[in-house]
Parts: structure tokens; C-alpha cells; sequence
């Protein structure tokens, strides 16, 4: 047998491998960007599946495709989404920039799947009936960011939550001194910091979900420029509601399909709210090595679980290397979302030129936020363990809670009392003691540090 066979396009006759299911436009485009090896995400294939098999349900109910070709395209689609002939989609993400070739790719595996179970469908004249590759790749940019956000990174940011919380109840007295300028600062619960990292998760978690809701108006039977051009007036109408049985979601038709297909403005909006998640989990990672520092002449508040052997010469050194990958994912993500955000200067006319760029840049995100999350919540969060006795220790010889004597003594008595302690190492309250009028049993109950986390004067 011949390990080639001869496909024929508009251009002429082309090798295909003689295994391949795609033909010769997916050729043409495999053998012209040979860029970074890096082909489309699984699940924005997936994305692009599900818009063919939406487009045809959507054909058949309009009386433009017929049952036989309707029920084949479902049949291949099915197999794909099942998560058969993976390596079927090979082109680089670095191709045309309307993603004809992704497209093409995804026609040409759907038809030749549908030929050998015995039906002859033409990958653009049925698969790509009243569609374009300038809103088929758009709308699969907003189907594969919603479906990945709901199925994959709103999961795990609420088991990062959930990990926080139960941690932050077990640590809601456990008392330390707060930092402001990385310096010493009046004292906090360990709860009350936890408290913190978990509700600037659900903040940002509620910012990706209303990013969401933008992505969930299609530019699907746009065609061409978004004037919709030989697609049936009807043809959006009924691809959104084929759509939303099939994924469950509740995506809707743009009135103005230009928009969807001439800019990537909900993208970029939706890509900001990921870069605003990686900069929380870069917060939450930062604040975990430097309470970790150490073991000896650093902060040593918390151990974090020592998970591999960190240095190749120095024996018994263990690192941090949870919330390091974490942080390296933020920065990841960050460069993603400024990509993003120049991809979507390049919407010129009636075509954005850089949407396989923008649509393999918002699953890479969202894959590698929930991995992180997850890691962080089952292999830092949940396993830390907290050195009391040193964080007591510590906060008893603060001098800042010389703050708390304001009210009592004034700024300016206080600051000479905070001088003395710091200069001898002694503490604010036998320096108070001296320095003052007050009892020890009123300076006590004054600087007690729980009480001061707290706040507030009592009337």
C-alpha cells in the first residue's frame, strides 16, 4: 500500500497520508505553518465540533440538509466529542488568522468519517453549510472559553475556597503579626488572612462569571462579514437553540453579528478577568513562601509539606514549590492575557486576523488556572502545618501594638515607648509599665493581641 493518497482542493491535487481522515486543505495548511508544533487545544476542537453539529441539526429543521447527511454529520461529531481521532487535527495554532484551516480541518475529518459509515457528505457543502470560517471560529472562541470556565476553572476555584475555609476556621485565634511594607504591623488572625485569600477568590470568580455572560452572545450565522450571506434568515435562531440542548448552556444569537466577528472585545474582556484570578493565586503563592521562609532566619510562621528534596547539594533543604508553580502560572497568564489583548487590535474591517491565537490562549489559561488552584488547595493549603509557639513569641515581642496606647498616652508617648522596646528588646508592656500610669492588668487587657485583631474602640 502507498503511505499516500491524492486529495484534490481548489488549487489542485495534493499527498494527504494515506491514514489521515483529513483531506487537502488540512494538508496545505499542515505543510505551510510548521511553526511551533503546537496544534489547536482538544477542547477548542471540541468547541468547533459542537457549532458543526448544532449547524447541522439547525440545516435540517430549515429543510437545506437532508436527514441521511444530517444524521451522519451528528454520528462523526459524536465520535469526536467522545474523544476518538484526536490526532486527527494537527495544524499549527500559528495559521491563517481567521482559523479557515482549523475550519477545514474539522470539515474535512467530520465528511470523511461520514463517507466510510457509507454516506457521501462534502466537508463544505454539508459540513459547512450556512456557516463561514469568520463566524465558526469566533463562536467556537466563545463556546470553548464558557464550556472550560463552567466545567473546569469555576470547580476548582471553589475547592481552592472550600480548602481556605476549612483551614480558616481552624486558624480564626490562631494570632500573628499583621505586615504592611513587609514590616511588622499590628496583629491578625491567621483565620483573618486566610478569610482574606478566599474572598478575593470568590470576587474574582464572580468577575469570570460575568465575563461569561458576555461570551454568550454568538456572531453564528454572520457568514462571510456578518451580513449573513448564504445563510437562511432563520439559521442563527435555530443554531442557538440546537446549541444550548447540546451543552446545556444558554447562549444567544448577537443582533449585530459584525461585532462577534469583527472584534474579540468579550475575549479580551473574559481573558482580563483570567489574568485578575492569576494575580490573586500570585498574592495567595507570595504570602505562603514568605510565611514558610526559613526554617531558621526567616519569617517561619507556617510549614508548608515537604514534598520533594529541594536543592541537589545542599541535604535536607525542602522548597516551596506549590505556591512557586503557582506563581510561575500566574505569570503565564498574564503574558497570555497581554497576547490577548493585542490579538484583538487586529480586528480590521470585518475580520479579526488573530482568532486562533486569542481561542488557544483562553483554554491554555483556563487549563493551567484550575491546575493550579487545585495543586495549591490539596498541596499547601490543606497540609500546612503553623509554628504557635514562634508566631506568640513574636507578636508578644511587637512593639507596634504600642499602637494600641494611643488612646491612653497619645502618638507621641507611644513612639517613645516603641523607641525603648526596640532598642532594648524588651516588650511594650513592661516598658509601658514603667513608662506609664497604668496598671499592668490594664496594660494587659489593652495589648492583648486577639483582642486587637478585632479593632475598634470600645464606647
Amino acid at each position: 500500500m502507498s503511505e499516500f493518497r491524492v486529495e484534490k482542493d481548489s488549487l489542485g491535487d495534493v499527498k494527504v497520508p494515506a491514514d489521515a481522515l483529513w483531506g487537502a486543505q488540512t494538508q496545505r495548511a499542515v505543510d505551510n505553518f510548521p511553526i511551533s508544533g503546537r496544534p489547536m487545544p482538544p477542547a477548542f476542537i471540541e468547541a468547533v465540533v459542537r457549532v458543526k453539529r448544532a449547524a447541522a441539526q439547525a440545516n435540517a429543521k430549515l429543510g437545506l440538509l437532508q436527514d441521511a447527511h444530517r444524521d451522519a454529520i451528528l454520528k462523526a461529531c459524536d465520535t469526536l466529542l467522545w474523544g476518538e481521532h484526536r490526532d486527527q487535527f494537527p495544524i499549527d495554532v500559528y495559521q491563517t488568522g481567521s482559523g479557515t484551516s482549523t475550519n477545514m480541518n474539522v470539515n474535512e475529518v467530520i465528511a470523511r468519517l461520514a463517507r466510510m459509515d457509507g454516506d457521501d457528505v462534502h466537508p463544505n457543502d454539508h459540513v459547512n453549510m450556512s456557516q463561514s470560517s469568520n463566524d465558526v471560529i469566533p463562536t467556537a472562541i466563545h463556546v470553548s472559553a464558557v464550556t472550560q470556565a463552567q466545567a473546569v476553572l469555576v470547580p476548582a476555584l471553589s475547592h481552592l475556597q472550600g480548602a481556605i475555609y476549612e483551614r480558616e476556621a481552624e486558624l480564626a485565634e490562631t494570632v500573628k503579626t499583621g505586615r504592611t511594607h513587609l514590616m511588622d504591623a499590628m496583629p491578625v488572625t491567621l483565620g483573618q488572612e486566610l478569610q482574606t485569600w478566599r474572598e478575593q477568590l470568590a470576587a474574582a470568580q464572580k468577575r469570570v462569571e460575568w465575563a461569561c455572560d458576555d461570551l454568550l452572545g454568538l456572531p453564528q450565522g454572520g457568514t462571510a462579514v456578518g451580513t449573513g450571506v448564504n445563510a437562511h434568515s432563520q439559521f442563527a435562531e435555530r443554531f442557538v437553540a440546537a446549541l444550548n440542548d447540546d451543552t446545556g448552556l444558554h447562549f444567544r444569537s448577537l443582533d449585530h453579528k459584525f461585532v462577534g466577528q469583527s472584534a474579540v472585545d468579550a475575549p479580551v474582556n473574559f481573558s482580563a478577568q483570567l489574568r485578575g484570578v492569576a494575580v490573586v493565586l500570585m498574592k495567595i503563592a507570595n504570602d505562603l513562601r514568605w510565611m514558610n521562609s526559613g526554617p531558621i532566619h526567616g519569617l517561619a510562621e507556617i510549614s508548608l509539606p515537604a514534598l520533594q528534596p529541594g536543592s541537589s547539594i545542599m541535604p535536607g533543604k525542602v522548597n516551596p514549590v506549590i505556591p512557586e508553580s503557582t506563581a510561575m502560572v500566574a505569570v503565564q497568564v498574564m503574558g497570555l492575557d497581554s497576547t490577548v489583548a493585542m490579538a484583538g487590535q487586529s480586528g480590521n474591517f470585518q475580520l479579526n486576523v488573530m482568532l486562533p491565537l486569542v481561542g488557544a490562549n483562553l483554554v491554555d489559561m483556563l487549563q493551567l488556572l484550575s491546575n493550579a488552584s487545585r495543586g495549591l488547595a490539596d498541596k499547601a493549603i490543606a497540609g500546612f502545618t503553623v509554628n504557635a509557639d514562634h508566631l506568640a513569641e513574636a507578636v508578644g515581642r511587637n512593639p507596634v501594638l504600642v499602637t494600641a496606647l494611643n488612646p491612653e498616652i497619645g502618638y507621641s508617648r507611644a513612639a517613645e515607648i516603641a523607641k525603648e522596646a526596640y532598642a532594648s528588646g524588651r516588650s511594650i508592656l513592661d516598658v509601658a509599665e514603667e513608662r506609664t500610669d497604668l496598671s499592668r492588668s490594664q496594660l494587659e487587657a489593652i495589648l492583648d493581641p486577639l483582642k486587637l485583631t478585632h479593632g475598634g474602640l470600645e464606647s
